[in-house]
This record gives C-alpha cells, structure tokens and sequence, in this order.
C-alpha cells in the first residue's frame, strides 16, 4: 500500500454480485493534521463524494461505523478494565479443570460424569459466542460488558455453592453465557477506544487475558484446591467481576446501540447447532470411540449446518455474523497462525502436567509451580511484542516466534520420567517466549486489515476459532496419544513373557520372590515410559505443524502499520 495516508473504509460498502467492495480515499493532509478523528473524517469524505446508489449493499454492522467510534485520549485506564473481563472469563476455563478431581470425590460421581463439568461450559460457549456481535449492537458494547461482567461473578458464585453434580452442570452452562460474550465484547471495544498507530501495544496487554491467564490457571487452581477450598476456584470471581463493573460504569467511554436490527433466527440456529454438534462430537469421541455411529453423525451434522450458515448469511439482509470477513486473506492468513498457536498453547497446558502428576507423582501445586515461569515469560513479551508491531508489522515477529515456539515444542519430545524440573522449564519458556511474541501481532495484523463495519463479526469468528480449534487439535492429539500408547504397549508386550529359557531374567527374578505381585513395578515403570513416548510424539505433531505455521507468517504484511481496512478483499458471495 503507497500513498499518503492510510484508506478509510466507507461505512456503507458497495458490491455488485461478484465484483469488489469499493472504497474511498480520504486525502493525507487531512489525516496528517492530528486534529481528525475518524468520525470527522467520515463526515468529510461524505460531504466531498456523493456515490451513486448502490446496485447491491453489503450487510454491514452499523454500530462500527466510523461515526460512532469515540476514542478517548487516555485509552490505558479503559484498557486495563477490558482485560479484566478477558482474564476472568479465560482464566475460568483452565483453572476449573485442575478442581476436576477433587470434585469428583466431593459429588460421588464417574470419570465419565463429572467430565460435564467442563463440557458442559465449552458447549455453551459455542451457541453463545456468535450472538455476541448482534447483542453488542442491540445493547451497546459498554452496558453488555457490565451485564455480562455483573452475571458472569453471579452465576460463579452459584457454581461454588453447587450441592451435587447436576446444579454444578446447571450453574456452569448459567455461566457459560455470560463467558462466550466477554470475549469477543471485549476485543471490540479495544478496537473501538485504542487509536490504530497504538493498536499493536493494546493488543499485547489484551493477550494477557489469552495466553497468560490459561499459563496461571494451574498454579491458583493448585494452590486453592490443596491448600484452601476447591469452591474458591469460583468465588474468586465475584470480587473481581464487581469492582471490573463498577471500574467500567466509571472508565469506559458510552457505545450505544443500534435499535431496529433484528436477530437472524435462522442463522443463529444452523451456527449454534452446528458448533454444539461439532464440539460435543470432539469432547466425547474419546469415550464413544472416533469411528462409532454417534460421532459421524455428529460430525456430518455439523458440517452441514455450517455449511448451511454460510449460504444463508451471504444471502440475508441483516446477518447474524458477517462472513465476507473471510474476503480478506491477511484476515483469514491470522486466523490460520491462531489455530496453530492455540493447538499448541493447549497441548501443552493439558500434557504436561498430566504426565508431571501420573508420570512423576507431582501434587498440583507443585505441577502449578513448573508450568508457572512459562506464563511470566509470556507477561513480559506480551507489551513487548505490541510495541513491535507497531514499529514493524506482524511479519517477523510472527514468524521468529513461531520458529521458537516450534522449537521449544520439539524440545519436549524428550520428555521420561527422568528429566529434572529445570529441564522443563527451560524447554517450556523457549517456547512461551516465542509464543508470546507471535500471538498479538498475528491477532493485530488481522483485526485491523478489517473495515470497521465489519470488525464485530471479526471478533466473533476471533473467539471461536480460538475455541473450536483448541477442542478440536486437543481431540485429534489425544487419539493419536491414546492410539500410540496402545501400540508402543503391544509391542513391549515380549518384556512380559516370564516363562522358559528365553524370558527376561529380571522378570524371572522377581517372579521368583515375590510372584506375579512381583511384576508390578516393573508394569508401573513400562506404563510410564509408554506414556512419555506417546506425549514425545504428540509433540513432535504439534511442533511440525507450529514450524510450518512459520512458512505461513510470511505472507503477513511487513512494515509499520497504516490504518484499518487497508487489506483488498476477495470476491465472495
């Protein structure tokens, strides 16, 4: 992109059937003064240039249009009460799971059973996230951060009085709702209030609440489960969520709403389904088996309905979410790379302390602990990687930090029962530090190659492609896990023939003094080796796929950014 100053998108789009959306240029003195802000410059270029009406307009979301982006001259403050809503509502998800046992004990139920703790609230997300944009709108994004803030600490509050295990699956998917719309309520709003020549720092505090506050959800989670009370996991929230209220009432500046759109039924039915019946196939295709009946059916089922969305938002008038988002390759090249960083992020976070607690008997505070540093090393890159893009653009730190997150990742293929804390330590925040210096450029880079009117659904699809893939990269990891442990134990199966001259004499020896209890060490010790070398595999997967992600970062743009909206779209719909 050349010129003087960077392209404004129009805030009512036009296109005919298969042709381009047009844009105007706003003129570089204008926006080289300092004094204009984008509703002023709106105004002008509507002023100097009267289109011609329009053959075909694109829906758009009129609550982004330029002339309602207030942006306050000390964002900071402002900013700081939006992370809070972002870290509650992800630092829930990773927290909770380390309750999961203690849980069990307390309500009497199945492995299988209390797992709907955590399902129940990652299936709630997915119907709940694509609402998100059109309540903004409805509502106003400052009073729908506040409700969802205010209900997000009431029904945590109601989880931590939970008396069995059905009020605790009732309450979690009560709190779920409020939890999907914080998110991507809150992205929108530091669109809306951070001035864009500053949006890389806003992001690096803004992904505190993405990849920090799942890095820290183990060790509070530990600490509170074995130390306090497992119910603290949830009343934490209240405080915080209150004061976060009552900061934003006080802090944010006024978005209204817009009255008068009305909700797309049939758009949010195909999405929430489809999502429900692809999430709810990925959380239990472990238990009900990836080739049984039931989860192709759901799978086909959620294909089709997602398929159905699409057609039916490129044809509706007022569309629940808007997909020409996916008209703009930096847009969709961003979400790609946050797929990649978000199956690893996640692998990790749920491999390592697994095999730290079944492979070396850790508790779960001192598992919290071990996995702690990787999350401060990402607390410091996080504004530091902000500041980057701001001076350079998303390219090279995307692409060195994927090349060190890749490498951090095959450095835990050598993870056994035998390697020292400071050895995961160190391979954990190689690739935390690599992780933090990609994930906000790369979600910068692609938010603001978005028009304005168009950043909302942005957003929406931000947040479920961070939570769709993550499912479904942990699902696909956790087979090829559970398939690779089946075969490296049957293959070491030899190890248990004791009989005849040719059998192991360490097993003839123990059976020899203390039977076939004798054997049980040995077991114990082929399980956990058979586990570490199925985890090393798992890693080696992730790490190749987080290298080739590297590849792909370099078809992100380069250079200093210049506005919003500068991206070309492609023709779609």
């Amino acid at each position: 992109m050349t010129g003087t100053g960077p392209r404004v998108e129009s805030s009512t789009p036009r296109v005919e059937s298969g042709a381009k959306t047009e844009t105007e240029t706003v003129s570089g003195s204008a926006l080289r003064s300092g004094s204009h802000t984008r509703a002023q410059i709106s105004a002008q270029e509507g002023s100097a240039v009267s289109p011609p009406p329009p053959i075909r307009s694109v829906p758009s979301e009129p609550s982004l249009a330029p002339t309602e982006s207030p942006q306050p001259a000390k964002w900071g403050l402002p900013l700081a009460v939006v992370v809070v809503g972002m870290f509650m509502s992800t630092l829930d998800t990773s927290i909770v799971n380390v309750a999961i046992p203690t849980m069990q004990k307390q309500f009497s139920a199945t492995t299988d059973s209390i797992q709907w703790v955590s399902t129940a609230y990652t299936l709630c997300l997915g119907v709940i996230v694509p609402t998100s944009a059109w309540l903004g709108e409805r509502v106003g994004l400052k009073r729908l951060y506040v409700i969802a803030l205010i209900s997000f600490s009431a029904f945590s509050a109601l989880c931590g009085m939970a008396g069995d295990l059905n009020s605790m699956i009732l309450f979690r998917i009560l709190q779920a709702i409020p939890g999907g719309v914080l998110p991507v309520t809150c992205l929108t709003i530091l669109y809306r209030i951070v001035p864009k020549e500053k949006l890389g720092a806003a992001m690096g505090m803004y992904g505190f609440g993405i990849v920090v506050a799942p890095g820290v959800g183990p060790t509070l989670g530990g600490y509170l489960v074995e130390y306090v009370n497992w119910r603290l996991i949830f009343y934490i929230n209240v405080p915080i969520g209150v004061l976060g209220a009552i900061a934003a009432m006080a802090v944010l500046p006024r978005v209204p709403g817009v009255a008068g759109r009305r909700f797309d039924l049939p758009g949010f039915l195909c999405i929430a389904a489809g999502l429900f019946a692809l999430l709810l196939a990925l959380s239990e295709g472990q238990t009900w088996g990836w080739t049984g009946y039931r989860v192709l059916i759901l799978l086909a089922v959620a294909v089709d309905l997602l398929a159905l969305f699409v057609v039916i938002e490129l044809q509706a008038k007022e569309p629940l979410l808007n997909v020409r988002v996916f008209a703009y390759w930096p847009y969709v090249n961003s979400l790609l790379l946050i797929a990649i960083l978000s199956i690893g992020l996640f692998a990790v976070l749920f491999y390592v302390p697994l095999f730290l607690q079944e492979g070396q008997n850790q508790t779960p505070m001192n598992t919290g602990l071990t996995v702690l540093p990787q999350a401060l090393v990402m607390t410091v890159m996080m504004p530091l990687a902000g500041r980057i893009y701001d001076w350079i653009g998303p390219r090279w730190p995307a692409v060195i930090g994927l090349a060190l997150t890749g490498g951090g990742t095959f450095l835990l293929t050598a993870i056994n029962i035998d390697m020292t804390r400071q050895e995961l330590i160190v391979w954990t925040m190689i690739r935390a530090a690599g992780l933090g210096l990609a994930m906000m450029p790369i979600m910068a880079g692609g938010i603001s190659s978005l028009p304005a009117s168009i950043v909302n659904s942005g957003s929406a699809f931000n947040t479920l492609t961070q939570r769709v893939t993550s499912a479904l990269g942990l699902a696909a990891l956790t087979g090829l896990a559970t398939a690779q442990q089946a075969q490296f134990m049957a293959d070491r199966s030899a190890l248990l023939q004791s009989s005849g001259p040719s059998g192991d004499p360490r097993i003839v020896a123990m059976e020899q003094h203390g039977g076939l209890a004798g054997l049980l060490p040995m077991w114990q010790q082929l399980k956990i080796e058979v586990e570490a070398q199925a985890y090393s595999d798992v890693f080696l997967v992730a790490g190749v796929c987080t290298l080739a992600g590297a590849l792909l970062a370099f078809a992100l743009r380069s250079g200093k950014p210049t506005g919003t909206g500068d991206a070309e779209p492609i023709e779609i719909g």
